[in-house]
């Protein structure tokens, strides 16, 4: 698969040194360079070159901050995906950083090896959560209302293979559907659960008991 390009952004120049040498030491993982804030970072993506697979992503930073700056990323840059590194662990934060399109969120006093999951399995699954984060996002399902939802056979079909590795065109063929209508079943399922991904459907299975881990 080839090397992987990881930039830090992070405006504590020592940690982020320290950061930049722990990925530099993983295989298949290369930093290209670190930014103090989400300003610089934008200003060096305007360089083809300059594109990573992955950003690792401080919070709160001057300028510009994690959020904001994640939010930009994911509409002019949806290829590349952002973990969250940071200090900060309220459920309010890492919520809006999820929301923002942080593909994993991560505490800076994060083991070596978790570290090291979380780039591998974003590159190869696109996002990363630990149990404690999963557990976070399953939470905040809750404050969607109490309202019962009922889902037809062939929704709750498609959730079941959505939990899969499988993609969308994937799921069509085995369900004998065409793509669009299972962008259909997708997008109504999003509206009527009241999630924005494929991951808040996944969970959403999870706590409702429609898949088991």
């Amino acid at each position: 698969m080839g090397v992987h390009k990881v930039i830090i952004v992070e405006d504590h120049i020592l940690l982020s040194q320290a950061i930049a040498g722990l990925v530099d030491s993983f295989e298949d993982f290369k930093v290209l360079f670190t930014c103090k804030n989400g300003k610089e970072l934008l200003t060096k993506l305007k360089t083809p070159e300059n594109i990573p697979d992955i950003i690792l992503m401080d919070v709160n930073m001057p300028i510009l901050n994690g959020i904001e700056t994640t939010e930009i990323v994911k509409i002019d840059y949806p290829q590349v995906k952002v973990i969250a590194l940071s200090v900060e662990e309220d459920d309010s934060t890492i919520i809006k950083m999820l929301k923002a399109g942080a593909k994993g969120y991560l505490l800076k006093d994060v083991e070596k090896d978790v570290l090291e999951l979380g780039l591998k399995e974003t590159i190869k699954h696109g996002y990363y959560h630990t149990r404690d984060v999963s557990n976070i996002l399953i939470n905040s399902l809750n404050d969607n209302g109490s309202q019962e939802i009922h889902l037809k056979e062939r929704e709750i079909e498609f959730i079941k293979h959505s939990c899969s590795e499988m993609t969308y065109k994937e799921i069509a063929e085995k369900m004998f559907l065409s793509p669009k209508t299972i962008d259909g079943y997708r997008d109504s399922l999003f509206q009527k659960l009241h999630v924005k991904n494929r991951i808040g459907l996944v969970l959403y299975a999870i706590k409702n008991g429609i898949y088991k881990l």
